[in-house]
């Protein structure tokens, strides 16, 4: 019961820190929140998959357990919910510096009328996502805090979203408005991990 009220609190953490927090900083730099609604299907998909996967293991599943429903009995031991404890923390703490790492190019999505400066150093130069690298640790530490098969669905609905994201909007969009100089980035630096998921020159995601 104890994990299940704690993995409560993260959302609202993720929130406060990467919305609220993180919009206020944006302002009060640039005169501008950063924050972007989707204007595309595509991209109300990639987001909405995105969103599922980060409310079904912080909100979903930990009430769920509340209510009674079993965690999976591989995944029910305490010395594994503290690993996701630390690593949900780790996630939501990477996440909200890895966005100000940004500076004024922060945006919550792409606007295609925008032309934001390309960021390729600090974590940058480590990987190319490191936001969505960093939901995902978190969401892996929720579905471990509270791992019941509702965080487990969660899990994939944050790593098929936060593929969504990427390869289909901000991908295209960063190749259309930097050109060469994001291919010949995207060819050295990772995707979500160091040294997977370079691009070819050819523009064709490494295999």
């Amino acid at each position: 019961m104890m994990f299940a009220v704690i993995a409560l609190l993260f959302p609202v953490i993720f929130w406060l820190l990467d919305g609220l927090v993180r919009g206020r900083i944006q302002r009060h730099r640039t005169g501008d929140s950063g924050i972007r609604i989707p204007r595309t299907a595509k991209q109300w998909w990639a987001r909405g998959t995105l969103a599922a996967g980060m409310l079904l293991p912080g909100v979903a599943a930990p009430i769920a357990e509340l209510l009674g429903l079993p965690a999976v009995p591989l995944l029910d031991h305490w010395p594994i919910r503290v690993t996701g404890l630390a690593l949900a923390t780790i996630g939501v703490l990477a996440s909200f510096g890895a966005q100000q790492a940004m500076g004024p190019s922060w945006r919550t999505t792409v606007d295609p009328t925008e032309r934001p400066a390309l960021v390729t150093s600090g974590i940058f130069a480590i990987v190319r996502n490191p936001i969505y690298t960093s939901i995902n640790v978190m969401v892996i530490g929720l579905t471990l805090l509270v791992p019941n098969g509702i965080a487990l669905a969660g899990l994939v609905f944050v790593i098929t979203g936060s593929q969504l994201q990427v390869r289909l909007i901000e991908e295209p969009y960063l190749r259309e408005i930097h050109g060469p100089s994001y291919r010949e980035y995207a060819s050295r630096v990772g995707r979500f991990v160091p040294g997977i998921g370079r691009l070819h020159t050819t523009h064709q995601p490494q295999k």
